[in-house]
């Protein structure tokens, strides 16, 4: 299985990396939206998409919607990982075809239960 993994910053890439590659995910990065619709117009295909709100340029709802605008066959499931708390971000996110919604700071047990809710428990998670 193949996630991407879009942050504008390093660190959570990095560490969102190493969480996901420990629990079997092979993992790219990308460090903006356009960056990640960029990776998504070639060749590669994701299965997971985890997906940050507030991002310099192409932001995390853009990304999303260009993203189920392209309707995939077969869908990339998409977490939003993000500080943004806010009722209207996460209705907004979910409207626009997120899957599921992560708030940082997180914990590997967090990310495993979201994981889970998102279609990942048949493969052990």
């Amino acid at each position: 299985m193949k996630a991407l993994i879009v942050d504008d910053s390093r660190f959570v890439r990095e560490y969102l990396r190493q969480l996901l590659e420990r629990m079997g995910l092979n993992c790219q990065e990308a460090a903006d939206g356009r960056e990640a619709l960029a990776m998504l117009g070639g060749e590669q295909r994701f299965d997971y998409m985890f997906l940050d709100v507030n991002m310099p340029g192409v932001g995390g709802i853009e990304c999303l919607r260009t993203l189920r605008e392209q309707r995939l066959d077969p869908p990339m499931k998409v977490m939003m990982v993000t500080t943004e708390a806010d009722n209207s971000f996460i209705s907004t996110a979910l409207d626009c075809g997120a899957d599921e919604y992560l708030m940082k700071p997180f914990t590997a047990d967090s990310l495993r239960d979201k994981l889970r809710i998102i279609g990942l428990a048949a493969l052990g998670f």
